[in-house]
């Protein structure tokens, strides 16, 4: 490259002054470079030599005339073109920002909104660019620039001229210009292209915007081509069940395999989320604009004639949000980024070989009478190679989300960002035997031609698991080419009846997880049988261990549905008889000794003990179980998490931290991962970590981005010392929250958010001057004010003591301390230190007497 930099720039000199070289693609290399006659940056983009001689300057020239022609809001415009010592080249304004790409490398997933701004921009471009009969052929990421907010796209005409220029060399190899990840099918072989070739593009685009990944993927550029040709377009609400319906149907109908039934136009492509080509400036201040275009026949248009909320949370969609709220839902989007991708042994498609995950064996008994025994299997299966240090193993809460087996191999993969996946069956072999068999699959789904395959008796499937686990050693040593070696295990019970029940119990439990805040009475049905059946396998067994802790697990399980006090206060009690028995079996059990510091806590928590030292002793009793469960075994997440619930309630934030990570590395994909997340915001916000708490938040919005917590904590983000106060985003940020939060819970987070905002403003003025800082002030003022709310919606006066911290933000110590009184007054529980420091935002106050005389009066 250095050398194209000297040719070009000696036959430029005269008129730019060529810098640097900014990057290089397939096709060409860009330098940043001065334009000398009027002063200012710009970018040459130079085709390679080779392709430069294939091309030819007159054909070149002839589709970067018809390039130069558009002009328009969100397409890069052309200063200059020409044939510099047999290079080709064109001159571009120098954007200075990001592509598209970068966005995506850096953050994965992008925010609905943002990825459907982009969208309908670049349907923009393309609808005015179609109009004049001019199709772009190369809609990709790397072709879209992200400038001041918006979207720029680059290249017209340079894939038409290359396309022509080297027809025959691509009739010969059977290839077409292009990117085979963004292609349509009839582009790849090398078909008549029109302007259905880049609305398929743009839908690739938007799929992989909001999945982080694209459609499709193959080891090479004719595998990817052949699953655009013959594969369905994946449901992108498997992988980011969030997305609205309609978008999901617009990204099918834009990825038609045959031309004829995509979206007519670009224009026609924006409709389908109910936005008129140009509306993107309204949908950002969340004003719904309307439209006399037709939507087309299939697609469901949004929009209505007013609005408050933000346009793709309409209609049917708040209930599914609200479920989304109160199941913590979400549960594959965050492995979209690829959680555990720095490791090595990469596939072909990304994720490496050594993250692996077992899907849930299939029963395939005629009358389906294997479940509990297949569930059994992989479970087993998951624990022992789980403890292998060479692989990263996907925890059973990760897979079960996956376990109907209908959503396609490499989906699943791509949302738990593995590289390698077990998928196993059991089934009859005869009257009296059964067949266990697996096989290894790839990123992509396709087999590996790794299996094993043994037959069992019936009655001594139970003892089939350490086989199960040897075989699949052996299997994954030969694919990886790593040593894998699994420890020799033994049978937890020797009793076939035993292990059936307890299968079967574990099974209507997982039921019962499912339908807890949906249906609690369904739920408390299932845990009820559940229970029966595991005293049915502790009598056909009264050794085993297992049955004794899954019934405590139970009752725990019980005790947090709903019901008295009393009734969940009697739960506890019955979990703690079944601890007990736990550990008499096995005194050194972790599992046994993280059941009772659990239900202990659960004890504390519930607040039946009046006697204040007997309450400490409760809760210190929960700790000293529940380290001693992790000591024992790290794996257990549950405890972890547990630990830092429990430090957090005793002022120990720093371990509370701690636990909350050990919790979140030991499974991410624990059923409260949205709480740990939660705690981890929290913990390290409060220990003044801000870029930990920021990249937490950012981790919970990737995640459970329906979940409000996650928008409120970004709005708490902006209290903090070096943040910049953007009071329009602060504005944004709280209308969000009150579309998120379920009417239940709505009175109380508006008030607290719009008390957030008032801070937010009141930090601007501290940083404003003159009639601006006056102006603003008074505003933060009345913001503060409105947001106060009666004991009906703040019982114990909580948004008191946050008015108090907004006040000490902007400085207005003896209002802050006047609120503190009325708070602490209520609220004696309440600790101004954190870690044994004063807390970060209290800081301005700690020399101030009456602020002290008000912390000497907190306990």
């Amino acid at each position: 490259m250095a050398e194209v930099q000297e040719r070009l720039q000696a036959k430029l000199s005269d008129r730019y002054q060529i810098e640097r070289e900014l990057g290089r693609g397939g096709m060409a290399t860009v330098f940043l470079a001065k334009d000398l006659k009027h002063d200012r940056e710009v970018a040459i983009k130079v085709l390679h030599p080779d392709l430069s001689a294939t091309i030819g300057a007159d054909r070149f020239q002839r589709e970067i005339k018809l390039a130069a022609k558009l002009q328009h809001p969100h397409i890069l415009g052309l200063y200059d073109s020409g044939e510099a010592d047999g290079l080709l080249f064109y001159v571009m304004p120098f954007v200075k920002g990001e592509s598209l790409r970068d966005r995506l490398d850096r953050e994965g997933q992008l925010p609905i909104d943002d990825a459907m701004q982009i969208t309908l921009e670049v349907a923009d471009a393309l609808e005015h660019a179609h109009r004049q009969e001019i199709v772009h052929r190369d809609i990709k990421p790397e072709n879209v620039l992200l400038s001041g907010g918006h979207a720029l796209v680059a290249d017209f005409g340079i894939a038409r001229a290359v396309s022509e220029g080297t027809a025959q060399k691509l009739t010969q190899t059977g290839m077409a210009v292009g990117t085979p990840v963004y292609m349509a099918p009839e582009q790849a072989v090398g078909e008549h292209v029109d302007h259905h070739a880049d609305i398929y593009s743009l839908g690739c685009m938007l799929y992989e915007m909001l999945a982080g990944e694209p459609p499709f993927s193959g080891k090479n550029a004719q595998a990817l081509m052949a699953k655009h040709a013959m594969e369905a377009v994946p449901s992108i609400r498997i992988v980011r069940p969030t997305v609205p319906e309609e978008i999901e149907d617009a990204i099918f109908a834009a990825m038609a395999k045959v031309p004829a039934d995509r979206p007519k136009s670009a224009a026609e492509f924006a409709e389908y989320f109910g936005l008129p080509i140009g509306a993107t400036a309204a949908r950002r201040v969340g004003i719904r604009a309307t439209s006399a275009r037709r939507i087309p026949s299939g697609a469901t248009g949004l929009y209505a004639s007013s609005v408050t909320l933000p346009w793709w949370r309409r209609r049917g969609l708040l209930a599914a949000v609200a479920v989304l709220v109160l199941g913590g839902g979400g549960v594959a989007a965050w492995q979209l980024m690829g959680g555990a991708r720095t490791m090595g042994n990469l596939t072909g498609l990304g994720a490496p070989v050594r993250r692996v995950a077992v899907l849930y064996f299939q029963d395939l008994s005629p009358d389906s009478s294997l479940g509990a025994e297949a569930d059994g299997l992989t479970e087993a299966l998951i624990g022992a190679l789980s403890e292998v240090r060479s692989l990263s193993v996907v925890s059973r809460n990760g897979v079960a989300p996956y376990r109907s087996g209908n959503i396609p191999r490499d989906s699943v993969a791509r949302a738990l960002g593995a590289g390698t996946l077990i998928a196993g069956s059991v089934e009859p072999e005869g009257r009296d035997r059964l067949r266990v068999s697996t096989r290894l699959l790839d990123g992509s789904g396709a087999d590996v031609g790794r299996r094993t395959s043994f037959v069992v008796p019936r009655a001594m499937l139970f003892t089939a698991e350490d086989s199960v686990a040897r075989e699949v050693a052996r299997t994954l040593r030969e694919w990886i080419g790593e040593e894998v070696q699994v420890r020799e295990g033994q049978a937890g019970t020797a009793s076939l009846a035993a292990w059936t029940l307890y299968n079967r119990a574990e099974k209507l439990r997982k039921e019962a997880d499912g339908v807890a805040r949906s249906d609690p009475a369904r739920a408390v049905a299932a845990l009820v049988e559940a229970d029966s059946l595991l005293a049915m396998a502790s009598a056909e067994d009264a050794r085993w261990l297992d049955p004794v802790v899954l019934r405590g697990e139970i009752a725990y399980q019980r005790s947090r549905l709903p019901g008295s006090a009393a009734e969940r206060a009697a739960l506890l009690e019955q979990g703690m008889q079944f601890a007990a028995r736990a550990l008499e079996l096995e005194p050194s059990a972790a599992e046994a000794a993280a059941l009772r510091g659990t239900l202990r806590y659960g004890q504390y928590r519930l607040g039946q003990t009046p006697d204040p030292s007997a309450r400490a002793q409760l809760l210190a009793s929960a700790k000293r179980d529940l380290e001693a469960a992790v000591r024992s075994d790290p794996t257990l997440a549950g405890a972890y998490a547990q630990l830092s619930f429990l430090n957090y309630d005793a002022k120990d934030v720093p371990s509370a931290l701690s636990s909350a990570r050990n919790a979140y590395e030991a499974d991410a994909y624990l059923a409260i991962a949205d709480l740990i997340l939660t705690r981890l915001f929290w913990a390290s916000y409060d220990l003044d970590q801000f870029s930990e708490a920021r990249k937490w938040c950012e981790e919970g919005r990737r995640r459970f981005p329906a979940n409000p917590t996650f928008t409120e904590c970004s709005l708490w983000m902006m209290l903090t010392p070096d943040a910049r106060p953007d009071i329009a985003e602060a504005w944004r940020l709280a209308a969000r929250v009150d579309s998120l939060t379920p009417p239940a819970a709505r009175a109380f987070r508006s008030h607290l958010a719009r008390t957030v905002v008032g801070g937010v403003i009141g930090r601007a003025a501290k940083a404003a001057s003159g009639d601006a800082a006056q102006a603003l002030a008074d505003s933060a003022d009345r913001v503060l004010v409105r947001a106060r709310a009666d004991r009906e919606v703040d019982p114990s006066q909580e948004l008191v003591g946050y008015e108090a911290i907004m006040r000490t933000q902007m400085g207005q110590a003896d209002a802050a301390i006047d609120l503190l009184r009325r708070y602490v007054a209520l609220n004696p529980d309440h600790a101004f230190t954190v870690g044994g420091n004063i807390h970060w935002w209290w800081r301005d106050l700690r020399n101030n007497p009456d602020f002290q005389a008000v912390m000497a009066r907190s306990r």
